[in-house]
């Protein structure tokens, strides 16, 4: 095992990571679960946030997958569009929430010389949305997406890009997906009790932290 103190690479999930993200998805997926009632296929039903917040480190196909598994591939597509639609506008309202202190701590590792890398199962006009929003490209050397990669699991990607970085490498993320790329790749892990993790997902974490700021204590 890597010490913490040898690390020289940063891979960071973002959703439930950095970014609050239930704030801004919660209102979207409910547009897109209004939409499949309105069409006759699916009951009216309240969502909590609690209960949304399980998608959130999905990718969309995997999502749609796991959540109505029986819909036609283009009404899974038109759902997909209009939870994207509904982002983009929030975003460009400024409605998307950094958690207090990603800034700072991003700030922190930058400054000590960390390599910070953005990996998230997203699509890219989120990333780019999100790039401009929190100027991420101030810490970031790169930030990929999922779409970028046709969707593939994050384990994969991360098989792919990783040796083009220094291999004393830390993943840190909230989701079961986070913790899979790390374990799959041979990468420390890091786990956010504090995101959108679900029970026992982050067991196999190296480290579980439950603010953000601690990473300035062990990185």
């Amino acid at each position: 095992m890597i010490p913490l103190n040898k690390i020289k690479t940063v891979f960071f999930d973002y959703d439930g990571t950095l970014h609050d993200s239930i704030k801004i998805y919660a209102p979207a997926f409910r547009s897109a679960y209004d939409f499949l009632v309105n069409e006759g296929l699916a009951k009216e039903r309240e969502w909590s946030d609690k209960e949304i917040s399980y998608w959130l480190g999905f990718t969309p196909q995997n999502m749609w997958k796991s959540f109505m598994p029986y819909l036609q591939d283009e009404l899974k597509e038109k759902c997909s569009s209009i939870i994207s639609e509904e982002m983009k506008m929030s975003i460009s309202e400024g409605r998307p929430v950094l958690y207090d202190g990603a800034i700072e701590v991003l700030e922190y590792l930058k400054n000590k010389g960390y390599r910070l890398i953005f990996i998230s199962n997203c699509k890219i006009y989120y990333k780019e949305a999100h790039k401009k929003l929190f100027n991420l490209d101030k810490y970031f050397e790169r930030l990929i997406c999922s779409e970028e990669f046709s969707f593939i699991q994050k384990h994969e990607i991360l098989r792919i890009i990783k040796d083009e970085y220094p291999k004393d490498m830390v993943i840190i993320g909230d989701r079961y997906q986070d913790i899979e790329a790390g374990k799959k790749n041979g990468i420390y892990t890091i786990g956010c009790s504090y995101g959108y993790t679900q029970d026992g997902e982050l067991k196999e974490a190296d480290l579980i932290i439950d603010n953000i700021m601690e990473l300035k204590k062990c990185l």
